[in-house]
């Protein structure tokens, strides 16, 4: 019995081949930093986001499933990618800055699911 049947099957479809050419071995390596540097992207993404949540999470008295809610929410109805909020939300943390569409698309969204305002909002008339 060989060791790959010992193992439970053939080598892995991405497993080098003996016989690729320089070129082929070069492409390879190209699409496999291509690939590291979008899981790096992601990595750093999740953790934007992952803080945003926490935010509108801590400020909003909602649950982390809710939190993620209206973070999508907000995404979708400003037509700004969930990223680019979680970023715009994250800076108004630090900074206090958050721009007028966000802060009423925010404040509508955490309506739906929280008991209250954003901190320095207005109450409405």
């Amino acid at each position: 019995m060989t060791s790959d049947a010992r193992s439970g099957g053939a080598e892995p479809c991405d497993a080098p081949q003996e016989s690729a050419s320089p070129s082929d071995t070069a492409d390879r390596v190209v699409e496999l930093r291509e690939e590291v540097d979008q899981l790096k992207e992601a990595v750093t993404s999740h953790a934007t986001v992952d803080q945003a949540i926490g935010m509108v999470v801590a400020l909003g008295r909602v649950s982390p499933d809710q939190g993620w809610a209206v973070l999508r929410e907000v995404s979708q109805h400003t037509n700004i990618k969930l990223r680019t909020v979680a970023e715009m939300i994250l800076v108004w943390g630090r900074q206090g800055d958050l721009p007028p569409d966000i802060r009423a698309a925010l404040e509508d969204t955490l309506d739906k699911y929280g008991p209250t305002q954003i901190p320095d909002s207005h109450p409405a008339p």
